[in-house]
């Protein structure tokens, strides 16, 4: 009896067992994307020879302003540029021969390793939303954001398995002041998550105190020989370099860590609304922004940023998802490539108010040519709604599903003997079904992507389950991501480091809204 009772707890733990693994709250992380599949490239050798050659016109002729920044304009007058005032000129190959020490790829760890990402190659890193002051969600509408979005979206990140990256300022926590809110957004980062973060870019001493409090999660020797930050550099487009983008990548420069250098472009407002002439521009400002960190410091890690929108001309507001931003895209890839830097552009990006077709057909289009485009770091991957005013809570979540087909198809086609499927063929010969054949039964599970979010019920079930839309599905899912979120483990003396860091620098000045 006794025996028969311990095979019964045993044939009943293994139940439990199987129950617990079936319930329990699995937080996995796909590795970033490693493509095997080509880059689609629309410009031929003729075209970007042209584009080439005329941003080295606009460097040589025109030139760049850097403004208020007369460090800056020492070091390209030691380089060899032609200096006018705020002015920067920079004769023909100047610049090429300057970034060659850039290095083509690399590194950015986490603080949990095994989340660490390579920048560059045939890679592609996925970051969410960037910037918004306005938060959406819904139950609770359009409003400003708070720290409390702030650190829901990076519990979101955490918990969404084809995001590789934490982000930045994933909202603007406008309830925190203007010169403080740098240190809680980096503190959720740091400590809600393990996956890789974003620095401040706000100011300059802002960036120092990223540098510094990576110094205390990682260790001051590890930060100053390894990038664990990946920051944006915005350059105000056109031409124009300002003192706080400077001073930031002064800083991230001088400390190793990674900055994109990035044109802000609404074509037909910040640049001409020629795809070519758009190209041009974004070139000599990313072929300036990258030589110059390298005169800040030789081997800087930096990526070749393109952000690009072009315009109604009706209303005078940005639109997304169109054919020349594609254009420009897959264009600015083959230029990076040519310089052999890594390459940012892409995201989620769309125009819509709220989560509906506009915006999945606008962040479908963006999605599919950064993948396309050979995008290295994808930045506003999931979330952004509005034209960038606004985070959504919904589209979060509908959008880091999708992040899934992504990954799909960066894997090519399978052609092993299990791709070819030749003995499921035999097995059922003609007039049958492959539903129970070995080859299905020993490869469904991960045959096709499978989305987390959208409906596939018979329209009966779909409609006595109360016809819900994707956005009422996508609020139940981002309940459902915050209700299962863990903390990932940190060492306590870290956490309680990165306290005390927070409460001195806080501390130390008074609050300051603008």
């Amino acid at each position: 009896m006794e025996e028969a009772a311990s095979r019964r707890r045993a044939r009943g733990g293994g139940g439990a067992a199987r129950r617990a693994e079936r319930t329990a709250v699995s937080i996995e992380t796909a590795k970033y994307i490693e493509r095997n599949i080509p880059n689609f490239e629309v410009l031929n050798e003729e075209a970007l020879q042209i584009i080439e050659e005329n941003a080295e016109t606009v460097l040589a002729e025109i030139g760049v302003n850097f403004v208020e920044c007369p460090h800056a304009l020492e070091l390209w007058r030691e380089a060899g540029a032609d200096i006018d005032g705020e002015r920067v000129r920079i004769p023909r190959g100047l610049a090429r021969e300057l970034i060659k020490t850039a290095p083509s790829q690399y590194t950015q760890h986490a603080r949990n390793p095994e989340k660490s990402v390579v920048i560059g190659g045939n890679n592609l890193v996925l970051a969410p939303v960037y910037g918004p002051p306005f938060v959406r969600d819904l139950h609770g509408g359009r409003r400003y954001a708070t720290i409390d979005d702030f650190q829901k979206f990076v519990k979101l990140g955490y918990m969404s398995k084809w995001l590789h990256h934490s982000g930045g300022t994933v909202c603007e926590p406008t309830d925190v002041p203007v010169n403080k809110r740098h240190l809680d957004m980096l503190h959720a980062h740091m400590t809600l998550s393990d996956k890789p973060f974003m620095g401040s870019v706000t100011e300059p001493s802002r960036a120092q105190d990223t540098v510094d409090m990576c110094g205390v999660l990682f260790g001051d020797e590890f930060v100053q020989n390894n990038a664990v930050t990946t920051s944006l550099i915005n350059i105000n487009s056109p031409l124009t370099f300002d003192p706080i983008m400077v001073g930031a990548l002064d800083v991230y420069a001088k400390n190793g860590q990674g900055c994109i250098i990035s044109p802000f472009i609404v074509g037909g407002a910040m640049a001409p609304v020629s795809v070519a002439g758009t190209l041009t521009q974004v070139l000599a400002e990313v072929l300036a922004g990258v030589a110059y960190s390298q005169l800040v410091q030789k081997g800087s890690k930096v990526i070749f940023g393109a952000f690009v929108t072009s315009i109604d001309m009706n209303s005078g507001a940005p639109t997304f998802g169109t054919p020349e931003a594609s254009n420009i895209l897959y264009g600015a890839g083959q230029l990076a490539r040519r310089l052999n830097l890594p390459f940012r552009s892409g995201g989620s990006l769309c125009g819509s108010k709220l989560p509906d077709a506009q915006a999945a057909y606008e962040t479908a289009n963006t999605l599919n040519a950064a993948l396309l485009g050979g995008v290295n770091f994808m930045l506003h991957a999931c979330g952004w709604l509005e034209g960038g005013l606004v985070a959504s809570f919904e589209k979060f979540v509908l959008d880091a599903d999708q992040l899934g087909v992504l990954h799909h198809i960066a894997k090519g086609v399978d052609v092993s003997e299990t791709g070819q499927a030749m003995d499921a063929i035999a097995e059922v010969g003609p007039g049958g079904h492959y539903l129970g054949c070995a080859h299905t039964q020993a490869n469904f599970k991960d045959a096709f992507w499978r989305s987390n979010v959208l409906d596939y019920k018979p329209f009966e079930t779909w409609d006595e389950e109360g016809a819900r839309d994707s956005q009422v599905l996508a609020a139940e899912r981002v309940q459902k991501l915050l209700s299962d979120y863990t903390k990932p483990a940190i060492d306590p003396a870290i956490e309680e480091a990165l306290n005390e860091f927070v409460t001195k620098k806080k501390a130390a000045e008074p609050d300051a809204f603008i």
